[in-house]
């Protein structure tokens, strides 16, 4: 049920089946000023709509309850309107934004309603219009936005065999489309992370994404009308020109997408201008239990650090670490950019690093250009915009001079891009102010002699005091009253204020104004005109101001290109210089990509982790090497070992050497890469009714189906949720599958020693392990990768490092005896878990004879010898171990 309907309506619920005409007549039961909110509300009755009056946003009945409960404002009741009470909630015109990104984080829609008639003239209520839209997918107001992360709006479609998915960055316009298989529409969503999804009324996805879902209905996802609105939008015959003519679902979702994002904004796009068509294969695959076990951009626990992205993250400007966050959700297949990537880092720092400290200083005094260029497309650049596009501007030549005599190709392109728009510099240069008011209805924005008339109207004003002195100084003379004040209020205008103790020497043409306390306030003839002169100049000199503020906007629409052109520059080179920067402090070495496959690790490194570690602790290198006759390494050792990090700095540094990056090694060669995948951690998924074990399982499964032999496969405790034999046959199955059928580059951990027996049966099989050693009751881990298997766990020491019970530590020592005295004696035997009976003593069982020098040694306690005793004791053992 609509909620204009519901507020309009108090009695009857049944407005499913009321006409359009029982609507009106309910509507026009309201006063004048509700009925203009209840139409506006009836065309949005899903969404908050913010009422403009005067200088507050108001939001009348159910939207006031509930803007009332989600921004802990105040809740009134006003007055009555067709016999119901009307219930308010309001905030401050000046403040929305705040209010606003509240709402948007809630998953919230706004419509902004602003006044559009002028108050002196209406008849009536002031004519009102919906402005824009805000949703959590169309922001572009910086006051909304996250300055690291992109606010995406995608629509999607699925049509068999494939799905269609269009994405726009509104704030950019970069507009994306691709066609994935329906089964991997998580993913993809995932490696997109949309802040909005736009889906038709009919489609019932089988998973829940996180965005704000919105249904439009079905016909607006019709693929040869998307096809006629994208070609009208984009001026062109056809959309073969974009490669996309062929892609009739994601064309339909494009349509769709484009459609909403204009209805959004009131108005065209025209900073969107190109279609992008993304081709499955090119980035590197990742499903979604990569991303998170990766740990990329957030951590397992959801926190933004420590990550990849808060690592790397040494960019100077927002639009290089958005560049940042997409590349590393993005690692590109073909190693061609990455590798142009490596060369331009390269030659940041082969002069000392001299190059890339002088980019970094000037990109300092840059602005988001990008998004700037996004809202003066969509008129909405603020008077602090227009000032920052300028002073940035003014900068370009400052930042191509690092870039001369580049050779790295990426380096050349960004110095052609950062060309400095002349015209578009010279039009902002001389007509906004150095230091403009931060609103443009504060005036203050358009700079002197750039418009004659404008300067003509501020004359009037800034002659305003000089006249009123003029004035106070003639009427004290004239009336012989000393303290004869000349003033200005914006309530009541000029008046000329005289105490009550001169009450007498008031002069005739003296009109009362305004009566206070203590004094009397007049205005004069020649006062008022002086008024009407100055206040009408006031006024006017604002709307002239507005009117010329929004010529330059619309003169800049033809200067978007090379600002978008200019932005993505700068993001790139900001992009390139952190990861110089990042790569020069923490000693990272340049990787090679080969034809061979394989993935060869010299001295390589956990990133995070190594950054991590407390001060003088260093991270223990270690080397991974995988190819052709060495496809799958068993990995053994103790818990806290280091295995997982092990696993994962390998898929990092794979990871970042296809974003660019520099790596965390000594060497690192990497052969041809289709996908990482991994199953790490245990984590449940109760929403959905999957267990643990569950979980784990759908993992694998996913990656025995779809891993190749270009594959990057990290597999961590395989079975460990079930029985012991279950677990280990599954463990057993799964390794012999991904060698022999997928035949992946894999890192294998288990705690199952009975794998390690694998290496006999496979040579693409291997064993290494991580070791450590017992010292007294105590553990130390190495750390270090070594071949060959491991020969314990030592899961009771590390248990007794976090804290379980000493007697609980004791009895798990006791019963591991136990275990392995009976598996000594049978190995199959099936009751190995039977209940065993408590031994009577808790230290040695003694055989019957006991050796003298073994009697000897039991009896000696070492803490209480000295180094003199100690010595006769251990020739005392010798003589008796001989007799």
């Amino acid at each position: 049920m609509a909620a204009f309907e519901k507020s309009a309506n108090r009695l009857d619920r049944r407005t499913d089946t009321m006409t359009d005409n029982d609507k009106d007549k309910n509507i026009a039961a309201h006063t004048p000023m509700m009925q203009q909110y209840l139409r506006l509300k009836a065309q949005y009755p899903d969404l908050l709509l913010f009422y403009r009056m005067g200088d507050f946003y108001e939001l009348f009945f159910e939207d006031a309850e509930k803007a009332a409960r989600l921004l802990d404002i105040t809740l009134t009741t006003r007055g009555q309107s067709a016999g119901m009470p009307i219930k308010m909630a309001g905030v401050p015109y000046h403040a929305v934004e705040q209010y606003l990104a509240r709402l948007v984080k809630l998953g919230e829609s706004v419509v902004i309603c602003e006044q559009i008639g002028d108050p002196a003239t209406s008849k009536g209520p002031v004519e009102r219009a919906v402005a824009r839209i805000v949703t959590p997918g169309t922001l572009t107001d910086a006051a909304l936005l996250d300055d690291k992360r992109d606010a995406l709006l995608m629509a999607l479609v699925v049509a068999r065999p494939l799905a269609g998915l269009a994405w726009l960055n509104l704030a950019s316009g970069e507009f994306r489309v691709c066609e994935v298989a329906p089964e991997k529409l998580a993913a993809t969503l995932e490696r997109i992370r949309p802040a909005e999804v736009v889906i038709p009324d009919s489609l019932q996805l089988p998973f829940a994404p996180e965005a704000a879902l919105t249904r439009r209905p079905d016909w607006h996802f019709d693929s040869d009308a998307a096809t006629r609105e994208l070609c009208a939008h984009f001026k062109t015959a056809s959309l073969s020109g974009f490669g996309a003519d062929a892609l009739r679902s994601a064309i339909a979702a494009a349509g769709a997408l484009l459609r909403y994002a204009q209805a959004t904004q009131t108005r065209a796009l025209p900073h969107v201008q190109a279609l992008v068509v993304e081709r499955d294969g090119t980035f590197l695959g990742l499903d979604t239990a990569t991303r998170r076990n990766l740990e990329l951009t957030e951590t397992l626990r959801g926190q933004a650090a420590p990550t990849l992205f808060s690592l790397l993250d040494a960019c100077i400007t927002a639009m290089g670490s958005r560049a940042l966050r997409h590349a590393l959700h993005h690692p590109l297949r073909d190693p061609a950019l990455p590798a142009a990537r490596h060369a331009a880092i390269d030659e940041f720092l082969g002069d000392g690093g001299q190059r890339l400290r002088d980019l970094r200083q000037v990109l300092r005094g840059i602005a988001d250009i990008e998004r700037i260029a996004g809202r003066v497309a969509l008129f909405s650049a603020r008077p602090r915009d227009l000032s920052s596009l300028r002073d940035s501007l003014h900068r370009l030549a400052d930042l191509r001079a690092p870039l001369a005599g580049a050779e790295a190709p990426l380096l050349r392109d960004a110095l052609a891009q950062t060309a400095t728009p002349e015209r578009a510099l010279d039009l902002l240069s001389r007509a906004i102010l150095a230091e403009p008011s931060v609103l443009l209805r504060e005036g203050g924005v358009i700079a002197n002699s750039y418009d004659a008339e404008l300067d003509e109207l501020r004359g009037i004003n800034e002659n305003c005091g000089a006249f009123l002195v003029e004035l106070e100084a003639r009427e004290r003379e004239r009336t012989g009253i000393a303290n004869l004040k000349v003033e200005y209020n914006r309530v009541h205008g000029f008046y000329i204020e005289i105490t009550n103790a001169h009450a007498a020497k008031v002069p005739d043409d003296y009109r009362r104004r305004q009566t206070l306390k203590n004094a009397e306030r007049y205005i004069t003839p020649e006062l008022k005109a002086f008024e009407d002169k100055a206040l009408s100049a006031q006024d006017r000199a604002l709307a002239r101001e507005k009117l010329l503020y929004e010529a330059v906007l619309s003169a800049l629409q033809d200067d978007l290109p090379q600002l978008q052109a200019i932005a993505q520059a700068v993001a790139h080179l900001d992009l390139l210089g952190a990861l110089a920067d990042i790569a020069l402090t923490r000693n990272y070495c340049r990787p090679e990509f080969s034809t061979e496959p394989g993935l060869l690790i010299e001295d390589g490194r956990h990133p995070v982790v190594e950054n991590e570690l407390a001060g003088g602790e260093s991270f223990i290198a270690n080397d991974t090497r995988l190819g052709d006759g060495r496809r799958l390494l068993l990995i053994t050792g103790p818990n806290m070992g280091g295995k997982s990090t092990y696993m994962r700095q390998t898929a990092l540094i794979a990871l970042m050497a296809h974003v660019g990056s520099y790596v965390p090694a000594r060497r690192a060669v990497l052969g041809p890469l289709d996908q990482i995948f991994t199953r790490i951690g245990a984590a449940d998924d109760l929403a959905s009714g999957r267990s643990t074990f569950m979980v784990e399982m759908t993992e694998s499964a996913a990656i025995l189906h779809h891993a190749t032999d270009q594959s990057l496969v990290l597999m961590d405790e395989v079975g460990r949720g079930t029985s012991t034999f279950d677990g280990m046959a599954l463990a057993f199955a799964i390794c012999r599958h991904l060698v022999e059928k997928n035949r992946a580059l894999t890192l294998f951990a288990t705690h199952y020693f009975e794998l390690t027996l694998l290496a006999n049966e496979y040579a693409e099989l291997a064993n290494v392990h991580l070791d450590a050693v017992e010292h007294g009751e105590k553990i130390v881990f190495l750390h270090a990768v070594e071949e060959g298997p491991a020969n314990q766990s030592y899961g009771i020491q590390v248990a007794a490092l976090a804290g379980i019970p000493a007697s609980v530590v004791k009895a798990a020592k006791r019963q591991l005896r136990e275990f392995e005295q009976r598996a000594a004696i049978n190995p199959l035997q099936p009751d190995l878990f039977a209940a065993i009976p408590e031994p009577e003593e808790e230290a040695y069982d003694l055989p019957a004879e006991t050796h003298p020098a073994l009697e000897r040694l039991l009896a000696i306690n070492p803490d209480d010898l000295t180094p003199k005793q100690a010595l006769e004791a251990l020739y005392e053992l010798k003589r008796l171990s001989v007799e």
